[in-house]
């Protein structure tokens, strides 16, 4: 099966088969939030992105890969992109991870938080930690090496195609946000990067390069 990345809430989700990893896509709520669910092929081990809603469609998410979940990463602290992580700590006893600055904010407590440079394990895989700054505190992106060198990044709400997370409430700062993108993700991984967003579709690094300079000017 050929995967698009194009998922709908209330949809199946979209499945991509990589050598040591499955990636699994889920829309979820009226928000379009994206939930991952990613299966370490050599252990079985599981680690979801996003407990954002609709627990129980996530826990058919998680069933669907294997069994049990073991490690819970959250990108950051706002309110559609944790509600249903109670109950899927509660019902999975899953480790919980998030950027340390975003960490008290969290409806459950945090046992991982992390910094940029950090690395999350789970089975035979290891994603590293980029703090990108300006969204949130704390936002984080997740990049994972795959075996034939591509990078599998995802972004939460710090970068989408077309542009970078939203910046016009108060604490937030779009200036810190383009940097910190510009530089520790477009400055360090390459065009045929593949990211994975907090809502909608994906994209590559390549597409959305050429645009920097106008996100950039154009200030949001």
């Amino acid at each position: 099966m050929t995967y698009t990345g194009s998922v709908t809430p209330g949809g199946p989700p979209d499945v991509r088969e990589l050598e040591q990893l499955t990636i699994r896509k889920l829309a979820v709520s009226q928000m379009h939030n994206n939930v991952y669910l990613l299966t370490c092929h050599g252990t079985g081990e599981q680690l979801l992105i996003d407990a954002a809603d609709e627990p129980d469609r996530i826990m058919e998410l998680v069933a669907a890969g294997g069994d049990g979940l073991g490690t819970v990463v959250t990108t950051h602290q706002h309110w559609d992109h944790v509600r249903a992580l109670p109950e899927v700590v509660s019902r999975t006893a899953a480790r919980t991870v998030a950027g340390r600055d975003d960490a008290e904010a969290l409806p459950v407590p945090v046992d991982v938080p992390v910094d940029h440079g950090d690395r999350v394990r789970f089975g035979d895989v290891h994603l590293d930690v980029v703090h990108l700054r300006g969204h949130t505190p704390g936002s984080i992106a997740l990049a994972y090496h795959d075996v034939d060198g591509t990078v599998h990044l995802f972004t939460g709400d710090s970068l989408f195609p077309g542009g970078v997370g939203a910046t016009n409430h108060p604490g937030q700062s779009f200036a810190s946000l383009i940097d910190d993108v510009a530089t520790r993700v477009f400055g360090v991984y390459g065009d045929d990067t593949w990211f994975y967003p907090g809502h909608g579709n994906d994209s590559t690094l390549g597409a959305e390069r050429p645009h920097l300079q106008e996100w950039r000017d154009r200030g949001w």
